[in-house]
């Protein structure tokens, strides 16, 4: 080391040592429109409502609950995940409603909607992390080759994390001619991986893009960003609001539970269906991430306080993210959809299905769960947003039956 490098900035050290994965910075003019935004104050971006972005609680409780064995056993399936293997054929002849779409675990969605394709949040990697060899990995393999998928019109990114945009993933889908709709400040990681600037959408909170005569709004979220050890908020986080001429939808991303969802429903709703993050909660996060019966109270909030179209439960499933047992969201929003009377889809990883049609419900996995006893939301369901719809409260084996 030369005695210049010696007073190279230690944060300018960091930034060169910085890897492919990690993404880039925004700068520039970039970086002017995030200062310029309103949504930015005292150096970061604010949620539209107080949220803590970093786990409360004990750190040695919480790394005693999730790295002990029995807890590890419970928040994984306990057999093989039964993928759906997607071929050309489900997907080639269009949707006889105008609108399909296929989870592809997580959340990651194709929709197909009003002859357009859109596909959210794409994560193809084996693991949601900056290494190959750490991190989540997969619960069960991606139901179709990204390779295969066909052409798509938008690629719509809901933020940064590791577990909603990808390297591996964009770096594939940067050599197609795709435009990608991100939010502000998240186009520099893409151009850095490949993606040309002229392809990039890149918004603000109620921005709106037109692409192919969709329109794609982003809305506001709960939640927060980031690739690396410090959490700048430098990068922007949303929900979207897509509508063609005839259907509209809505991706959650990930957020926290937020009165603003009844503003989105009111400015674009209602919605045909909703994609809601329903996975990777926990008492330690509460702010960022919300609850099934949360899931269930926003679905309701964007089609204006009452049941309306079709839930899709996102984010979970495909990673081992927080410590509630694998199988728990989708029980436990089964129970919320029934109790609310909304019509929801559990389809499996790689099920196209069309909301307007016949929609997949059968639960499916509790053929390859392990037992869970005693469910929280069937006993206290001190997690429940006041007005949301009732919890049912009774005992359950999810590998057996009710």
């Amino acid at each position: 080391m030369t005695g210049a490098d010696y007073f190279v900035p230690f944060r300018t050290k960091l930034r060169s040592m910085r890897t492919e994965p990690f993404g880039a910075d925004p700068a520039g003019a970039r970086m002017q429109r995030i200062l310029n935004s309103p949504n930015f104050a005292d150096g970061v971006f604010q949620n539209p409502l107080g949220a803590r972005t970093r786990p409360s609680g004990s750190g040695l409780e919480f790394a005693k609950i999730y790295f002990q064995k029995e807890q590890r056993i419970r928040r994984a399936p306990a057999g093989t995940v039964p993928v759906h293997a997607t071929t050309l054929a489900d997907l080639a002849a269009p949707p006889a409603t105008g609108l399909r779409l296929t989870w592809m675990g997580h959340s990651s969605v194709l929709a197909e909607i009003d002859g357009r394709r859109v596909l959210f949040d794409p994560v193809w990697g084996e693991r949601c992390s900056p290494f190959p060899f750490a991190g989540p990995k997969r619960l069960h393999p991606v139901p179709v080759p990204l390779a295969t998928l066909g052409p798509v019109d938008v690629v719509v990114i809901s933020h940064d994390h590791y577990d909603h945009l990808d390297l591996p993933t964009i770096r594939a889908l940067a050599g197609t001619d795709t435009v990608f709709a991100v939010p502000l400040g998240v186009g520099a990681h893409l151009e850095r991986w490949g993606v040309a600037p002229d392809r990039l959408r890149e918004l603000d909170w109620n921005e709106t893009a037109k692409v192919n005569g969709i329109s794609l709004t982003a809305t506001p979220a709960r939640h927060f960003c980031g690739r690396g050890l410090r959490n700048n908020q430098h990068t922007l986080w949303a929900s979207w609001a897509v509508s063609g001429p005839e259907h509209r939808i809505y991706h959650s991303g990930d957020t926290g539970y937020f009165p603003g969802f009844r503003d989105i429903g009111a400015e674009h709703g209602p919605f045909d269906a909703t994609m809601i993050q329903i996975g990777a909660y926990s008492e330690y996060w509460p702010d960022i991430h919300m609850t099934p019966a949360e899931g269930m109270r926003a679905h309701l909030d964007l089609q204006g306080g009452r049941p309306h179209g079709v839930m899709l439960p996102i984010h979970w499933g495909t990673f081992n993210l927080a410590p509630h047992a694998w199988a728990e969201p989708a029980e436990w929003t089964k129970d919320a959809a029934e109790e609310a009377e909304q019509a929801a889809a559990f389809p499996r990883p790689g099920e196209p299905f069309e909301p307007g049609g016949t929609l997949p419900v059968d639960p499916w996995w509790r053929a390859v769960s392990a037992p869970m006893t005693a469910p929280q939301w069937r006993t206290a369901a001190p997690d429940a947003v006041p007005g949301s719809a009732p919890v049912v409260r009774r005992d359950l084996d999810v590998a057996g039956e009710r």
